[in-house]
C-alpha cells in the first residue's frame, strides 16, 4: 500500500509489537468498518520480542496472561522463549489479516491535531528512503510502549576504555558473539541477567553476576499443572480461559499480599531461595533485597534454572560496587578483582514516553507531564488519542487487551452517534500523584517525562485487572468527564 500526502485512515496504530498487533486484531474483531494503518519504525514486526536477541530470552511472566485474550496460548510451556512469542504475535497478525496494513520503516515524528478538521495530521520518516510521509487519521492508538529501543541504559564506569576485552549491552546483542570457554561478568541482577546467565553458563569458562544489590527471585514451574490436566478433557479455548483467570487471581493475591503482609511474603520467598541453595549459601547477602516484594518487579526463573547454575558451579553471584574497569576486568570497592574476557551490561532500559513522537494540538506542542491520565489510556484535554501501557504488577497484555477493546467501544459509539472527537476533561478537584509508583531504576530516572495521575477515578491508574475488566469492558461510556463532540 503506497503512502501519499492525501491518504487518510480512521485509526493509525503506532508500533507493530505485541500491543500494536493486538490492537489491530481487536479492530478487525470489534470495529471491522474502521480503516486503519500501522506505522512501524523497524523493518520487521514483533517489537521487543524481535529486538532483544540475547541467549535464553523468554517471557518474565506466564503466557496465559501475557498472550492475547482472544487467541489462546496453546504451547505447553507457561514461560516461553522469545522465538515462540514472536511466532505467536506474527501468527495472530496473519489470522486477522493485519500484516498488509503494516508500513515498515515508517518512524512517526510529529502528530498535530487540527481543531477545525477534527483530524490528526501525522508525519513519518521512511528509514529506507529518507522520504517524509504524511497521513491524516481520526484516531491515534500509540502502541510504542515507553522504552527507548535505540539505546539501553548504560552507566558510566571509570576506566572502561582500559578493558582489553569486549563490553556489550544486552539490548544490542551481536549475532556472532562468541562466549564459549570465556570468563564472563554480567553486570545487573534483573530479569535479563537471570535469564541469560543459566543459558550462557552452559558454555562459558566462568560466569559471574555482579550486582550492587539483590533482587527477589522466585522459582516457578515451566508448565501449568492444572492446564496439563484439563487438556485431557476440555477444549483448548476453555482450558485457556480457566487457566488465564486462575493466573490472574494468583497474581492479584501475591500482589495484595506484598502490600498487606510484606514481611510474610518476604520470609516465604527467601526461605524458598535457601531451599534451593542450601544452608551454607549467603542468602542474606546475595538474595535479600533492601525493599519489600513488588516495590520492584519480581524475577521468575522457570524450574529454578538460575539456582541450578549456581549449585552446579557454572555461575556465581558477587554483591559489591564497582571501583573501576581495568585491562583485565573489574576492580570492586572491596578490593576484589573480577577478571573477565567479556563484560555484559544487563543494566536496564531507558524510557522514552510515546516513542519520542512530538504531539501537538492546534500547533501547540503537548507537554504530557502537564496532563492527567484518563483510565490509564487517554489524556486530559487531548482529543482522540489512546496510549497502550501495561501493568507494572502483572502481565503487560492484560491491560493492553482491555485498552484496545475500550478504544473499539469508543470508536463504535462515535460512529453510531456521528461524533468526531472524544476528549477527557477534568471537571472537579483533583490531587496530583506520580503515574508510576514503582521503585525500579528505569522509572526513577525518567519520572519527569510522564503524565500525572489523580487521586480519584477515572484519573487514577489502578493496577488491578479485575477492576479494569469490568470497568473498561462493560462500564458505561457516558462519563461526565469524557466530552464527545
Amino acid at each position: 500500500m503506497n503512502s501519499s500526502s492525501h491518504e487518510s485512515v480512521d485509526v493509525l496504530i503506532i508500533g507493530a509489537g505485541l500491543s500494536g498487533i493486538g490492537g489491530a486484531c481487536q479492530l478487525r474483531r470489534n470495529s471491522p468498518k474502521r480503516s486503519f494503518a500501522i506505522f512501524e519504525s523497524r523493518a520487521v514486526s514483533g517489537g521487543t520480542w524481535d529486538l532483544f536477541r540475547y541467549p535464553g530470552i523468554r517471557s518474565d511472566s506466564d503466557m496465559y496472561t501475557l498472550s492475547y485474550g482472544f487467541k489462546p496460548w496453546q504451547h505447553k510451556s507457561a514461560i516461553a522463549h522469545g522465538s515462540s512469542i514472536l511466532d505467536y504475535i506474527r501468527e495472530a497478525a496473519k489470522e486477522y489479516d493485519v500484516e498488509r496494513h503494516i508500513r515498515y520503516q515508517h518512524e512517526v515524528v510529529t502528530a498535530d491535531w487540527s481543531n477545525e478538521k477534527k483530524r490528526w495530521h501525522v508525519t513519518a520518516t521512511r528509514g529506507d528512503t529518507g522520504e517524509s510521509i504524511t497521513i491524516s487519521c481520526l484516531f491515534i492508538l500509540s502502541c510504542s510502549g515507553y522504552y527507548d529501543y535505540d539505546k539501553g541504559y548504560t552507566p558510566e564506569f571509570a576506566g572502561r576504555d582500559n578493558f582489553k576485552g569486549e563490553v556489550i549491552h544486552t539490548q544490542h546483542w551481536p549475532e556472532d558473539l562468541d562466549y564459549k570457554d570465556k570468563r564472563v561478568v554480567v553486570i545487573g541482577s534483573g530479569a535479563t541477567a537471570v535469564t541469560l546467565i543459566p543459558e550462557m553458563s552452559q558454555e562459558t569458562r566462568s560466569m559471574t553476576m555482579l550486582q550492587r544489590s539483590p533482587t527477589y527471585i522466585a522459582n516457578v514451574p515451566e508448565r501449568d499443572a492444572m492446564a496439563e490436566m484439563l487438556r485431557k478433557w476440555l477444549p483448548v479455548s476453555l482450558v485457556f480461559r480457566l487457566t488465564r483467570w486462575k493466573r490472574v487471581l494468583f497474581q492479584r493475591y501475591i500482589y495484595q499480599l506484598s502490600r498487606r503482609k510484606p514481611k510474610q511474603l518476604r520470609h516465604f520467598l527467601l526461605n524458598k531461595v535457601r531451599e534451593e541453595l542450601g544452608p551454607d549459601y549467603d542468602v542474606a547477602k546475595h538474595f535479600t533485597p533492601s525493599y519489600n516484594p513488588w516495590d520492584q518487579r519480581l524475577c521468575a526463573v522457570p524450574e529454578g534454572d538460575m539456582f541450578k547454575a549456581i549449585r552446579e558451579g557454572r555461575a556465581d553471584v558477587v554483591t559489591d560496587h564497582i571501583e573501576n574497569f581495568n585491562s583485565d576486568g573489574i576492580r570492586l570497592q572491596s578490593g576484589q578483582q573480577l577478571d573477565a574476557d567479556l563484560i555484559i551490561l544487563a543494566t536496564g532500559l531507558n524510557l522514552k514516553f510515546g516513542g519520542g513522537v512530538q504531539y501537538s494540538v492546534g500547533g501547540e506542542t503537548i507537554d504530557f507531564s502537564q496532563h492527567y491520565v484518563y483510565r490509564g489510556m487517554m489524556f486530559s484535554d487531548i482529543p482522540n488519542l489512546g496510549f497502550v501501557v501495561g501493568y507494572t504488577n502483572s502481565s503487560w497484555t492484560l491491560k493492553a487487551d482491555l485498552t484496545s477493546n475500550y478504544m473499539c467501544r469508543l470508536l463504535n459509539r462515535m460512529q453510531r452517534t456521528g461524533y468526531e472527537s472524544v476528549t477527557p476533561r477534568v471537571k472537579a478537584g483533583i490531587v496530583d500523584t506520580p503515574l508510576m509508583d514503582f521503585e525500579a531504576g528505569y522509572v526513577l530516572r525518567s519520572r519527569e517525562q510522564f503524565p500525572k495521575q489523580g487521586d480519584r477515578f477515572p484519573w487514577r491508574v489502578y493496577q488491578d485487572y479485575i477492576r479494569d475488566f469490568f470497568s473498561l469492558g462493560y462500564g458505561s461510556l457516558k462519563d461526565d468527564e469524557l466530552e464527545f463532540r
